[in-house]
């Protein structure tokens, strides 16, 4: 698996100023409670009700996404960062 280059704290960083800054006037308040995955790269993210799901989503649109999770309108209590999602075809380190 090839490494992003990039720390946890970084990804958190990196994570939370895009979704502040481009993602979170798209979708709060409507999607309260649900999961979002952003990859810290490209900016692109995919919702779900399960993080799991999100995570998946995001995974079949970007293979080698840096990946933030993060609950619609909650505070970073619940955050993750800083793993790069392996590809269903990669091989497992």
């Amino acid at each position: 698996m090839p490494n992003s280059g990039h720390t946890s704290d970084e990804v958190a960083r990196r994570g939370e100023e895009l979704y502040e800054r481009s993602v979170r006037a798209l979708v709060e308040p409507e999607n309260d409670g649900r999961f979002l995955a952003l990859d810290v790269e490209s900016g692109d993210y995919e919702l779900a009700d399960e993080a799991l799901a999100a995570s998946r989503r995001l995974r079949e649109r970007r293979p080698g996404a840096v990946a933030y999770l993060v609950r619609v309108g909650r505070s970073a209590a619940f955050r993750i960062g800083g793993k790069r999602l392996r590809s269903e075809h990669a091989p497992r380190s």
